[in-house]
């Protein structure tokens, strides 16, 4: 039996030629591949739906992270088990594609596909986030505070310069004018009150082109990753000192709050925004949990971001 594909298409990639070639040379090896091009909120859902009503096997997102967590969730949004639904791939096409980076999932679009081809799925969590009465998902990285804010500030053209030291940069320049965040988080055995200045809650661990927030994060272990950073007061220009010498992760060490839990809860004393794959989310409180093996998933042999090892194909 032929694999059955429905690629969804970020419509701001429409016309991205290695992409449709792509598509050719599976159709050609015998995959049946339809395409659908996303243009607006709801798109995801009507497609999946669509995708499941004729029989698809596999669910692919072509597109960066908002593309991904679009899709995702428009999948765990259903009732059936991960075993009842088309296992989800990427063929990343984003600007930033921070998990197909840290998943280490090709860029070039025919490799993508035949990595999907040529791979068993494998149950990958989800995060799902409860604000003001929604419920969201978080395929990659929930991120809060300072981060966030870097990474909208940050000029293109700094990026093409300096690469990721652009951000540091940017939020060097940004010191001056932080308002931190007041904030209690808390969990089975966790309990944190104070300011901070940025926050990641991992299923994923990097995010905002290459901020590597929650470095040991696995999408495949049951638990979230969190990591804040507080108001660092005088301890700024020791940590700034520490990102140069010895990388982001050392720096973490050095200021940062880590934990890892199954779910957390984050109130804020006043309206915070939580940037869900991309998608901003703003509320007080927020319950997030991890909820383990919600889909499955097309990912590389030797995917980092597994504790587990992945199935090899059969």
């Amino acid at each position: 039996m032929a694999d059955h594909w429905r690629l969804l298409l970020n419509g701001k990639s429409a016309a991205d030629d290695a992409l449709r070639e792509a598509v050719a040379s599976m159709r050609e090896a015998g995959v049946a591949l339809d395409v659908r091009v996303s243009w607006e909120r709801g798109d995801a859902k009507r497609y999946v739906d669509e995708a499941l009503a004729d029989g698809a096997s596999c669910v692919i997102a072509a597109g960066g992270d908002g593309t991904l967590g679009e899709v995702a969730a428009a999948l765990a949004d259903r009732d059936e088990d991960a075993d009842a639904l088309p296992a989800l791939g990427l063929v990343p096409l984003g600007t930033a594609n921070d998990f197909a980076t840290a998943a280490t999932i090709p860029q070039e679009p025919l490799d993508a596909l035949r990595l999907i081809r040529g791979t068993t799925p494998h149950a990958i969590d989800l995060l799902r986030v409860a604000a003001d009465g929604e419920r969201h998902w978080c395929a990659n990285l929930a991120s809060g505070g300072f981060g966030t804010e870097v990474t909208v500030e940050t000029d293109d053209g700094l990026k093409k310069l300096l690469g990721g030291l652009a951000y540091l940069v940017t939020g060097i320049a940004r010191v001056g004018r932080i308002e931190p965040i007041v904030a209690h988080l808390h969990a089975d055995g966790f309990d944190w009150r104070g300011a901070l200045i940025a926050l990641g809650v991992g299923n994923g661990r990097q995010a905002g082109g290459g901020q590597v927030l929650c470095p040991d994060a696995r999408i495949d272990d049951g638990l979230l990753d969190l990591t804040v950073i507080p108001e660092l007061s005088g301890e700024l220009a020791t940590t700034v000192g520490t990102l140069v010498r010895e990388g982001r992760g050392a720096a973490l060490e050095r200021v940062g709050e880590r934990a890892r839990m199954r779910a957390l809860v984050i109130e804020a004393e006043t309206p915070m925004a939580l940037n869900l794959d991309g998608e901003p989310v703003q509320a007080r409180r927020f319950e997030i949990a991890c909820v383990p093996a919600r889909l499955r998933m097309h990912l590389p042999e030797h995917c980092p971001l597994l504790a587990t090892a992945r199935l090899p194909l059969r």
